[in-house]
């Protein structure tokens, strides 16, 4: 029995993002992803406007008239959501933590999904596996996934992504569009776990934060605490010297994860806790949109 409550937060956050990926992005949606390849459909008559490239010459000389080959595009994806619920997804400092943003960008891109009507499955994982929800349509399906994002307590506290990575090869062997979705706070060399991940499928990253990870403000003496591995620390936020350390490492961290993902020419999009994470949705599907259609 799923208790009233949870059952009131899941149908606040499908109403929600439902409706943005039926209003909004599932037409982005289905230019920004394409389907495995085109597919031959049928041999008809030319018509006046028709691509001459596309005439079957063999059939046109066999009937006299000109032909031409129609194909299609075969449309179905599979769309994964590889989902980080690692200990310091339960941060937040402005109106949700990351795992709350998560739980709605991966809601509205499984909705998008199945308006396109393709199939939505999730991975959730940690410094183990912790769950696998196979590819499925429907929306009772994404119901499901939501379900698993907002309940499932993680067993392990740290990330190891090459682990995921690995996992995810072994149950996924046919491509699909996968999305990452992670703070990326791994110290482990994952770059090079991810890039068979980027050969074999559409691979894209989001890469969540909040703003207190990259900026630390004035409020004197702190104790911080690693929610991964344990470790406690005071910080003297009083310090200029300490804060504007505390900024150097964020923005340190932060370039070399965009400098691996751009190394493997994987998409990142990343989203800030309080933010507006439906437009950066929608820019960055009008992007990817951009680029499928030269």
């Amino acid at each position: 029995m799923i208790p009233i409550e949870l059952l009131r937060k899941i149908r606040r956050i499908q109403i929600r993002t439902s409706r943005a990926a039926s209003d909004l992005l599932a037409g982005q949606y289905h230019s920004a992803f394409k389907g495995r390849g085109i597919e031959f459909e049928e041999v008809r008559a030319y018509q006046f406007g028709d691509d001459v490239r596309s005439i079957d010459w063999n059939v046109t000389a066999r009937v006299g008239d000109p032909h031409i080959k129609v194909f299609r595009e075969e449309r179905e994806l599979t769309v994964m959501l590889l989902v980080d619920v690692s200990a310091s997804q339960g941060f937040g400092t402005r109106s949700q933590t990351k795992r709350e943003l998560i739980t709605e960008a991966c809601a509205t891109l499984a909705f998008s999904a199945i308006e396109n009507n393709d199939k939505v499955g999730l991975l959730l994982f940690s410094d183990r596996i912790e769950r696998f929800v196979p590819p499925r349509k429907g929306t009772q399906h994404v119901l499901r996934v939501i379900r698993e994002l907002l309940v499932h307590e993680p067993v392990g506290s740290g990330t190891d992504l090459p682990m995921a990575m690995e996992y995810f090869q072994r149950i996924q062997r046919r491509r699909c569009t996968a999305f990452l979705v992670s703070d990326f706070l791994d110290e482990s060399d994952w770059s090079r776990a991810v890039a068979p991940v980027r050969r074999r499928h559409d691979l894209v990253a989001i890469d969540v934060h909040d703003l207190r990870e990259q900026a630390i403000p004035n409020v004197g003496l702190l104790e911080i605490r690693d929610a991964e591995t344990g470790e406690v620390a005071i910080v003297d936020t009083s310090s200029p010297a300490v804060r504007a350390a505390w900024s150097d490492q964020a923005n340190e961290l932060e370039a070399k994860r965009i400098a691996s993902l751009q190394t493997h020419r994987i998409d990142r999009l990343s989203l800030g806790t309080g933010d507006d994470f439906i437009h950066e949705l929608r820019q960055f599907f009008k992007v990817r949109e951009a680029r499928m259609a030269r």
